[in-house]
């Protein structure tokens, strides 16, 4: 396989993972933790969105397992050389490699521009090509192509429905063994949604997304299923690939904003005073400053740095990594202030509480206030914040680089999809493809988030569950 490759991201991605199952393990044993997760899973929307969302994340893991090809040697500089491939360039060999001359539109078997052509008398005229890929098997393609489409898509269509019976066989086995009951039993409460949390929401999106996995793979390696770009790159491979930078944004930016506000938020509701003052003044500075003009201004700088250092970024991948770290550091530093202004309001209620005065007159040590009562009991805000502003980053990235500011030109993502298609619309006949894929992929992922966010909002916030204010009983 190769040398094993771990850029900064990468590694970043991999410790957020680790936390989040750290993070189940913990709540798995704590009650007023798992009670609102078991609310989440009875809610098919969640359910639906959380299964997207988990198989998003898998792309975005495979894609972040890197390895340098046998032989292929490092950069002179020690970074990552163009050998460097990850498991889903591996997996997606043929969309890779199957480059084509220009322009070509999805299932298409001619490419999408004229060239001229010498006819038999000597003359000129103008025809679109064959593709040296697309439907390159296909002896008459204006005769077979339609038939051999609907062929593998239905082979597509019958591998993933096969895969969703099979999904469905394993869950009716666990459900069955957890409650004890026949076969039959658990498949009746399964179809008449009887059995516990959203199995059937489950099994339908899980069927989906393998009916769809399912064409792709019958028609990509016969077909460019969502077309090609100017020089010839396939889609729906550049999509794929743009997952991880869409992850990566959500979630690292997250990682970085949470701390500043965690710590800022809590200390200034609890301390009051001159903490308060202090924390006060700088969200409310950096606030006034036009975030856009921030960001960029950071990203000039980090441009300058790089050309000043260009021995240390001479292979692209680093240079692209670093600048894609530093958007989330950016994104993340200056998003932290609303949710800044959540701790410290909710810090300031908390800390009048009794059992925090009670604490206080037992002289327990703000450090330990702080960790037993305080943090416990504003953690709902935090995970519905982190959640709900996940799609808002991801959003973000792609305005960002739309105008030049985001992440390195040479790097999949959708912004530099949708940023390379504004002049492709200007086109006649206009290429719609490029900007209907990446519109499309990251459709899927926010609405996914958003149906998510939503069913962890109702859960976690103690008003909507008419609660007495409080997401769960103070620590002991």
């Amino acid at each position: 396989m190769g040398e094993l490759v771990v850029l900064t991201t990468d590694a970043c991605l991999f410790a957020l993972i680790a936390a989040g199952l750290a993070f189940f393990f913990v709540a798995r044993r704590i009650e007023h933790l798992r009670a609102p997760w078991r609310e989440v899973w009875r809610r098919p929307a969640a359910v639906g969105g959380a299964t997207v969302l988990a198989a998003f994340m898998l792309v975005a893991v495979a894609d972040s397992v890197r390895f340098r090809a046998p032989g292929g040697g490092a950069a002179p500089d020690g970074g990552v050389d163009a050998e460097v491939l990850s498991a889903l360039d591996l997996w997606l060999t043929p969309l890779r490699t199957r480059v084509e001359t220009s322009y070509s539109a999805p299932l298409a078997t001619h490419a999408y521009s004229r060239e001229s052509v010498s006819d038999e008398t000597g003359g000129m005229r103008r025809v679109h090509p064959r593709l040296r890929h697309g439907g390159a098997h296909l002896a008459d393609p204006a005769r077979d192509r339609a038939a051999d489409v609907a062929r593998r898509a239905l082979a597509g269509v019958a591998g993933g429905l096969l895969c969703g019976l099979l999904a469905s066989v394993l869950v009716v086995v666990l459900v069955s063994r957890r409650r004890s009951s026949t076969f039959g039993r658990a498949v009746g409460a399964l179809v008449h949604g009887h059995a516990t949390g959203a199995w059937r929401a489950l099994l339908v999106v899980v069927t989906v997304l393998a009916v769809v996995v399912g064409v792709c793979a019958a028609l990509a390696p016969h077909y460019h299923v969502l077309g090609t770009d100017k020089v010839g790159n396939d889609v729906l491979y550049q999509a794929l690939k743009s997952i991880r930078t869409g992850v990566l944004i959500g979630s690292l930016t997250t990682l970085i904003s949470l701390p500043f506000a965690l710590v800022l938020g809590i200390a200034a509701g609890y301390f009051r005073g001159v903490v308060d003052d202090v924390v006060q003044y700088l969200y409310t500075t950096l606030s006034s400053i036009p975030g856009v003009l921030l960001i960029a201004a950071s990203a000039l700088m980090l441009d300058v740095y790089m050309a000043k250092h260009a021995i240390d970024f001479e292979a692209l991948a680093a240079r692209a990594d670093l600048r894609l770290l530093a958007l989330c550091a950016i994104l993340g530093i200056t998003s932290w202030t609303s949710l800044c202004r959540l701790l410290r309001a909710e810090a300031l209620k908390l800390r009048e509480i009794e059992f925090v005065v009670a604490a206080q007159a037992l002289g327990v040590r703000h450090r330990g206030i702080l960790r037993r009562h305080l943090l416990p009991n504003v953690m709902h805000i935090v995970t519905i914040t982190t959640v709900i502003d996940f799609s808002g980053l991801v959003l973000a990235e792609a305005a960002l680089t739309y105008i030049d500011i985001g992440v390195d030109p040479s790097m999949e993502s959708w912004g530099n999809m949708i940023n390379g298609a504004r002049l492709e619309l200007a086109r006649e006949p206009p290429v719609w493809w490029s900007l209907a894929a990446a519109m499309g992929f990251m459709f899927a992922l926010v609405l996914a988030a958003n149906l998510f966010a939503d069913a962890v909002r109702d859960a976690f916030d103690p008003r909507l569950r008419g609660g007495d204010g409080l997401p769960g009983t103070p620590a002991e």
